[in-house]
């Protein structure tokens, strides 16, 4: 019992730490997400590409920017050149890229739990399909 005391005021005192932690914010967080990049289509039968990037959206979670391949006029794949650093962000941004690359367009779903990412993918994907032509 003489140790038990002790044991159990240094384990939490330990663990303290551990439950306050949170990741820095100051480190840009960026994670190269793509999907391959289909062959050319008979839309395209130069099988030419371009690469153009939306601009960066800042959110209350961080800053979200994509960048969009095109071959022909279909996406071929889209990548993330900013997002933030957060586990459900980092969930979310297969599901948005498959929905993007299946609908072709910006209109897709909102995933759950990660809403302000979603929203921020979508506006820097609409821009960026707007720029496509210039």
């Amino acid at each position: 019992m003489k140790r038990a005391l002790p044991v159990l005021v240094l384990t939490v005192a330990g663990l303290i730490p551990v439950w306050r932690y949170t990741p820095s914010q100051d480190a840009p967080a960026t994670s190269e997400t793509s999907a391959a990049p289909e062959p050319a289509t008979p839309s395209d039968p130069s099988g030419t590409s371009r690469v153009v990037a939306g601009p960066t959206v800042a959110t209350e979670k961080g800053d979200v920017q994509v960048e969009v391949t095109f071959e022909g006029d279909d996406i071929a794949s889209v990548r993330m050149l900013k997002q933030p650093n957060h586990p459900q962000t980092t969930n979310a941004v297969p599901k948005l890229i498959e929905e993007t690359l299946q609908a072709q367009s910006a209109d897709i779903d909102t995933v759950s739990g990660a809403t302000v990412t979603s929203d921020g993918y979508r506006e820097s994907l609409q821009a960026a399909l707007d720029g496509r032509g210039a």
